[in-house]
């Protein structure tokens, strides 16, 4: 079976590049002026910290796999970039130190289990934020979850890998449940295939506000699909800046 440095680097291929641009400049928007020191939860193989390091930043990474982590350090180093990668868990971040900033992008917050680890990260990153810190993150709309991705299936050949994405609606309201199989190729020419299920859930916009609001921000705004626009019924993703 291939490593799964090797599936992470699979992901890097399939993913859009230009999301990257765009959670770059959304963040610079919306950033407090002045402030520095950064921290990316769920940072995958570092591509987003090493757009926010080469802005300025002081970034930490921080992510559950060690073989993500392993991938984004060989990609930070080859950019002459010093940049901690943490393995880590958001539902506890007490052996870090406070931050100004710290973001948490690419849906990841959909991957919490129900509404108690949801107010759990929030808790966790509002202690570890300095007054005035802002946090910064998205997730899947309602639209998105209930109306774009049950029945969604991408299938994707490139000469090394083969890739099938086919996502279905889950029993719990708003949640959905993604099955991915990947086809690598290995040194010696077979083939390997790695089968992945994620399952991912979002909320009402009333239940991030009043979660973020029990963990103590106080200035919470929402926008949506990457612009300085409110959410409409058919947002496809929403954009949280919520200040301590």
């Amino acid at each position: 079976m291939a490593t799964y440095e090797t599936f992470a680097a699979v992901y890097d291929a399939i993913m859009d590049d230009s999301l990257y641009d765009q959670w770059t400049a959304f963040s610079l928007r919306h950033f407090p002026k002045g402030k520095t020191k950064l921290l990316e939860l769920a940072c995958g193989t570092g591509i987003q910290s090493i757009r926010f390091k080469k802005a300025g930043f002081d970034v930490t990474g921080l992510d559950l796999s060690r073989e993500m982590l392993d991938l984004a350090e060989k990609r930070s180093q080859a950019a002459g970039l010093a940049i901690p990668f943490l393995e880590g868990n958001m539902l506890d971040l007490s052996s870090l130190d406070r931050f100004d900033i710290v973001t948490c992008y690419s849906d990841s917050l959909c991957y919490m289990e129900d509404e108690v680890e949801l107010g759990q990260v929030f808790e966790e990153v509002y202690q570890h934020l300095n007054e005035g810190g802002r946090f910064l993150f998205d997730v899947h709309s309602i639209y998105q979850m209930d109306e774009v991705f049950p029945g969604y299936s991408y299938h994707e050949n490139a000469e090394d890998f083969a890739f099938v994405w086919d996502t279905y609606a889950d029993e719990v309201p708003h949640s959905i449940v993604h099955e991915l199989t990947f086809f690598v190729q290995e040194e010696d020419g077979r083939f390997s295939r790695v089968d992945e299920v994620h399952e991912e859930r979002t909320y009402t916009l009333l239940t991030y506000d009043v979660l973020l609001s029990q963990a103590g921000f106080k200035k919470i705004k929402v926008y949506a699909d990457f612009e300085d626009k409110e959410p409409t019924e058919t947002s496809a993703r929403w954009f949280f800046v919520a200040e301590k």
